[in-house]
């Protein structure tokens, strides 16, 4: 049984990893296009075109952490070796240099691909830990609930207060708007960094991963690709993250060009942070609820009432006018949503790490940092492909951007423009939550056949560890 001290430290990790992922989810589309001066279309391109990299990026740092040996373990010194540069490439992600487009287009890939390679390089290590901290399917599921709500409770803090830190230092301190982007995400970059090292300091590996001396890429890499519900959780993860992706990067146009500017409820004004905000506090209470929900129901059936809920939610939201009544129910739709998309997300890490045990049960292979960064890289294309899909859903349906010498230019969106907003907060969601049902439906890892898996496994590492034993003895 892993100690409190442990599941507190293993949520330092995701809270950093997710105070930097939500802003890059929700805010850098909004940056690239309203900021920086990308078009549209070439914002787009560069967050799909980038993705070609990180396709082979993650199985490659999942191969390299399943093979490093020292003594702090195979995935935790990562954590330690790659929080400063993590923070670093962050930075240089929200900085705008002085150049001409086509030296900012340069400079936007080469930071977006650093930013990315280096998040792989920490995040990957960072996941398959859960495979390696307990052998058990349901503390699994508390040790990601504890990941989820510290992620859920880093991204509250971090979406709260980045608004507040821009207009900090462009309107209070005079910086302009570019560097007021760069100045916020040092604070926050800072926060990340500490945040990561906690992790390191407060966590232990304890699961010895199976000794197999004939061992490959080759087998790891045969075992993979065979693996049924691997490929159907990758589907799942990576809708899952584009259902929370075009939502939260959609925000900041939808409050800007939809929402009135004056909209209140009771003197509070409603803005994008504060729609985000109330999503991460009501996503931790969503955690809280995704353990006793899945002792009861199974991690499965969980999964799927959550996505019902979530496509009648959504498409609720459409309706929603931008008068008085609407700001409240727009809310109060966030709350709900967000509680749902709060108990799916544990619940997913919780399976990678079922699917790890299914593979050393079929196969043998300890190939736990591979098979978790399936999840990185699923929640990465998630990612991207919901940013291009966004940002050319809102060029289709002409959405006009401030020209870059002037950004604070104010325009009028046409009616067309603003019902594209209205879509992609509502039906389109709601179209991708319903897909999930479809791909979790054939996912066959249920409760009764994880707790076979399960206890199968605990013999086969019990005797392995007594050969062990026995050969130092002998030695």
């Amino acid at each position: 049984m892993a100690s409190l001290k442990e599941k507190i430290g293993y949520g330092f990790g995701d809270m950093s990893s997710s105070m930097f992922w939500k802003i890059f989810s929700y805010y850098l589309p909004f940056f690239y296009s309203n900021v920086f001066g990308l078009t549209l279309v070439d914002a787009a391109n560069l967050m799909v075109i980038t993705r070609i990299w990180d396709a082979v990026s993650d199985p490659m740092m999942g191969v390299l952490c399943d093979r490093t040996q020292t003594r702090w373990g195979k995935y935790r010194p990562y954590l330690l070796w790659i929080a400063l540069p993590f923070a670093i490439a962050g930075v240089l992600l929200f900085t705008t240099p002085d150049a001409e487009y086509a030296g900012k287009l340069v400079w936007a890939y080469v930071t977006y691909i650093l930013m990315m390679t280096v998040y792989t390089g920490i995040n990957v290590p960072y996941g398959a830990m859960l495979g390696v901290m307990t052998n058990d399917s349901q503390e699994k599921t508390v040790f990601s609930s504890f990941r989820m709500f510290f992620a859920y409770g880093g991204s509250f803090i971090s979406l709260g207060a980045w608004e507040p830190l821009k207009n900090l230092f462009h309107e209070n301190l005079g910086m302009s708007e570019s560097a007021s982007w760069q100045a916020a995400m040092i604070i926050v970059a800072s926060i990340c960094l500490t945040s990561f090292l906690l992790c390191f300091t407060m966590t232990r590996e304890h699961i010895k991963a199976p000794r197999d001396e004939k061992s490959s890429m080759k087998k790891d890499f045969g075992s993979l690709v065979t693996n049924k519900p691997w490929w159907i959780l990758n589907g799942a993860a990576l809708l899952s993250n584009l259902f929370n992706t075009v939502r939260g990067s959609t925000a900041a146009y939808y409050f800007k060009d939809f929402i009135a500017p004056e909209a209140n409820l009771m003197g509070l004004v409603i803005y994008a942070g504060l729609f985000l905000m109330v999503g991460e506090v009501c996503n931790m209470l969503g955690v809280a609820l995704a353990v006793p929900m899945s002792e009861k129901l199974g991690k499965k059936a969980t999964y799927t009432v959550s996505l019902i809920a979530l496509v009648g939610f959504s498409i609720l939201f459409f309706f929603m006018p931008n008068t008085e009544f609407g700001w409240w129910s727009v809310m109060i739709l966030q709350i709900l949503i967000s509680i749902f998309t709060g108990v799916i997300s544990p619940l997913v890490w919780s399976m990678y790490a079922d699917v790890a045990d299914y593979a050393e049960h079929k196969d043998g292979t300890a190939s736990t940092g591979l098979i978790f960064s399936s999840g990185s890289m699923a929640q990465k294309f998630g990612g991207a492909f919901a940013g291009w899909a966004v940002m050319m859903l809102l060029a289709a349906f002409g959405y006009q951007t401030p020209p870059t010498d002037n950004p604070d230019m104010v325009i009028t969106q046409t009616p067309e423009a603003i019902d594209g907003l209205r879509y992609l907060m509502s039906f389109i969601p709601a179209a991708i939550a319903a897909l999930s049902i479809l791909v979790i439906y054939i996912y066959p890892l249920d409760t009764k056949r994880m707790q076979i898996i399960n206890e199968e496994l605990a013999e086969r590492r019990e005797t392995t560890e007594e050969e062990d034993t026995y050969e130092k003895l002998k030695g």
